[in-house]
């Protein structure tokens, strides 16, 4: 029987967290339409997305150390509020530069819902209960992939590509509701005291200097931009390249959440049984294994959308085993400075995504069809597999270690 406070706070945080990942797929089938309706470019449409991320990278620096500092709601609420205004000027944008403009506000915002609750988890919980928590986290959080893309292209065939941001805006706006009604402070007064900006600093060269921390957070980082390729191009591919609808490319990222859903709960158990590590380098390795195999295939001029379907599913279920874990085990030496560490991760981890977007753009994006697409995806799943091989296996053999 799963512990009443261990499902309320999955589905608080949960739900908080999805709302930027919601703003980013909810969008996805409408870009097609949006570049035509903006008079504006595929690359330039694209650039609202690596804006997005770019924000989500650079400002988690801001929020960490403050939620530190003042506690995790005060922040948490102000960035909501970001949100809400950024994505409202998304739904009134004239031109594609207003339109990239707004979302880089509406990232800055969007970002406090991504790295304080990581945060509230290391305050409430650590180890295996933690992977648990962040478990449940990620099935609450997969919903969005499910769902966001289905209902875009429905927003799109009955009201127009501005109203996906209107109803962006209400989302944004029941986050906070339940920011303000529901998310007990987790953060006490007497562990913010002394948090400066100096002590800030001190704090992020002490993680830097740590191997096993730079490591982890590079793992994670290179394991998520494998995905974010796939985000910011798969809707050209899919839709302008192989000819499906919208509502069928909806149908079909939602699939990628199937394999994190049923990965991420499977994580709990393994985790449980074989320990954190063990998880993360079986994880990575059917990540790898089944990406490179996707760009041979490809290379090999095997161009059909069932292929690409068939072995993305594959390696995202990789990548859900990876995406709740790392981070459990790159905080769990680090819980007095837990907001910082956790703004780092998520640093690292979208800057190193939007390069990863802007690179598969420089090789021709979708002109080129799938391949710079499965390209990035596959060399972002053996660099994660590089980056992650030594700290893991150093974690494993430690004695006292997570699992």
């Amino acid at each position: 029987m799963l512990d009443a406070a261990l499902l309320r706070h999955a589905l608080i945080l949960g739900l908080i967290s999805a709302i930027g990942p919601f703003a980013i797929d909810m969008y996805l089938p409408a870009m097609p339409q949006m570049a035509q309706a903006l008079g504006a470019s595929a690359g330039e449409v694209q650039m609202s997305l690596t804006a997005f991320f770019v924000a989500l990278g650079l400002c988690q620096m801001l929020y960490g150390p403050l939620s530190d500092r003042f506690g995790r709601r005060l922040p948490l609420m102000v960035g909501l509020g970001l949100f809400v205004l950024g994505s409202l000027g998304c739904a009134l944008a004239p031109d594609a530069r207003t339109l990239i403009a707004m979302r880089f506000i509406a990232g800055v915002g969007a970002c406090a819902g991504m790295v304080i609750p990581r945060a509230v988890v290391r305050d409430l919980h650590t180890g295996v209960e933690a992977a648990r928590l962040g478990a449940m986290l990620m099935l609450v959080f997969s919903v969005s992939p499910i769902l966001a893309p289905l209902a875009g292209s429905l927003v799109v065939a009955l009201a127009g590509w501005r109203w996906i941001f209107g109803c962006i805006v209400v989302l944004g706006l029941l986050a906070l509701t339940l920011v303000l009604t529901q998310l007990q402070e987790s953060r006490p007064v007497e562990a913010r005291r002394g948090t400066t900006l100096a002590g800030t600093l001190a704090a992020v060269a002490e993680l830097l200097r740590d191997g096993h921390f730079r490591a982890l957070a590079l793992t994670g980082a290179f394991a998520m931009s494998g995905f974010m390729a796939y985000l910011g191009h798969s809707s050209f591919v899919m839709i302008e390249h192989h000819g499906v609808t919208p509502t069928q490319y909806g149908l079909l990222f939602g699939l990628n959440a199937v394999a994190f859903i049923g990965a991420a709960q499977l994580n709990v158990r393994l985790c449980q049984r074989h320990g954190l590590p063990w998880v993360i380098r079986r994880g990575l390795a059917g990540y790898l294994a089944a990406s490179a195999l996707l760009l041979a295939l490809t290379l090999a001029g095997v161009d059909r959308l069932e292929v690409l379907v068939a072995l993305l599913f594959v390696a995202y279920g990789g990548l859900g085993l990876v995406a709740p874990t790392v981070p459990v085990l790159a905080l769990d030496r680090h819980g007095a400075i837990a907001g910082t560490a956790s703004a780092l991760i998520g640093t690292v981890q979208m800057v190193c995504g939007a390069l990863v977007m802007a690179l598969v753009s420089a090789l021709g994006g979708h002109a080129h069809g799938a391949l710079p697409m499965v390209a990035g995806v596959a060399g972002c799943a053996l660099l994660a597999s590089l980056v992650g091989r030594p700290a893991l296996s150093s974690a494993a053999a430690t004695p006292g270690a997570i699992g």
